[in-house]
């Protein structure tokens, strides 16, 4: 652990200057963060502090798991600089953690919510899974009424998808796990909507449900194709023309930022792939697609030919064109990425 921290600091020193703009958040994830020291987290603050001109209202995430959500840790993160924070509950029930294979319990997904609250958390999301075999209809909105009444300003969820060379999928294949059900996913995420409507949250990114004023600024820069800087193993950069992305192994990571040899990949982003790019997030979000910004960006013809295919999609309301904004429709939310793709440039 310290040899991880003193190596992302080190690569912090290395490539400050990858970005030349004020940094206006910062997130600590995924993996498990919350593993970290305190004095760790601080280390690297600290660091960023040294190196960056960080905003002073910045919004500074950390990933925490219920299990190492404690009174100590919350007090210490706060004091670090962290005002935001994003827990994977991912259900309020003792079948489902179980199934997921999830370290902590129901009685820590219900408790560390309040007890961050009371160490001064007042922006706080969770992740909720739905669509699993072991969830049934009442349970999935039993999980979001729980959620709601916890007084969250954020929820994340996701359909339970089944990852290649998995456990999971082994046990699938292997008749010992039930697979998913597509339909029932749809059902889950089509309930999702109208109740979180109801609640008056913002639906303004396909995964991602917030109160007014609380949408996670950190994730919308993604959606929004602003530049951004990566550290750690793994991590990926962006500025705008090229992306490269760090060797995930943790010791190769470490071995060869001590020793001055490559830790990264890099690629240059043709004009076809950053339009792509831009079309793959921004559909995911209540913006959706400018036509003027692709017009000025990438020219006329791309965006006559983007309209042009998006012709079908408007006749069967599963998107709309308002103000010069191609919008993806409540009905068309459940075939998003599929409308994505056939508007892509080849």
């Amino acid at each position: 652990m310290d040899a991880m921290i003193k190596t992302i600091c080190r690569e912090a020193e290395l490539r400050h200057g990858y970005i030349n703009e004020n940094i206006s958040t910062i997130y600590f994830g995924g993996g498990t963060p919350s593993l970290v020291s305190d004095y760790g987290l601080a280390i690297m603050m600290d660091k960023f502090r040294s190196l960056f001109a960080i905003d002073n209202d910045a919004e500074i995430t950390l990933e925490a798991n219920p299990d190492d959500i404690a009174k100590e840790k919350l007090i210490a993160w706060k004091a670090v600089g962290i005002n935001r924070l994003s827990i994977g509950v991912q259900s309020f029930f003792e079948e489902d953690l179980k199934w997921m294979n999830r370290a902590h319990n129901a009685q820590q997904a219900l408790q560390c919510i309040p007890l961050a609250e009371q160490c001064g958390f007042h922006n706080i999301s969770i992740d909720l899974i739905y669509g699993s075999p072991s969830l049934n209809d009442m349970n999935w909105k039993r999980n979001v009424e729980i959620a709601l009444s916890l007084n969250i300003q954020h929820l994340s969820c996701y359909a339970l998808t089944v990852e290649p060379k998995t456990a999971l999928e082994k046990m699938i294949a292997a008749h010992k796990a039930e697979n998913v059900d597509p339909e029932k996913q749809s059902w889950h995420f089509e309930l999702l909507m109208q109740w979180m409507e109801d609640a008056g949250f913002e639906h303004y990114e396909i995964s991602n449900f917030a109160k007014p004023g609380h949408r996670s600024r950190h994730n919308s820069s993604y959606w929004q194709g602003k530049n951004y800087i990566g550290l750690g193993p793994s991590a990926h950069s962006f500025n705008g023309i090229s992306r490269q992305w760090n060797i995930a192994n943790n010791s190769l990571y470490i071995k060869s930022i001590e020793e001055n040899i490559p830790f990264f990949e890099i690629e240059q982003l043709t004009e076809a792939q950053q339009l792509n790019e831009y079309i793959m997030t921004g559909l995911r979000t209540i913006k959706g697609l400018s036509l003027e910004y692709i017009f000025e960006k990438w020219g006329g013809s791309s965006a006559a030919e983007i309209l042009l295919t998006a012709k079908k999609f408007l006749e069967n309301n599963l998107m709309q064109q308002i103000n010069g904004h191609l919008i993806i429709t409540q009905k068309g939310k459940l075939f998003t990425d599929g409308i994505a793709a056939e508007l892509f440039k080849d």
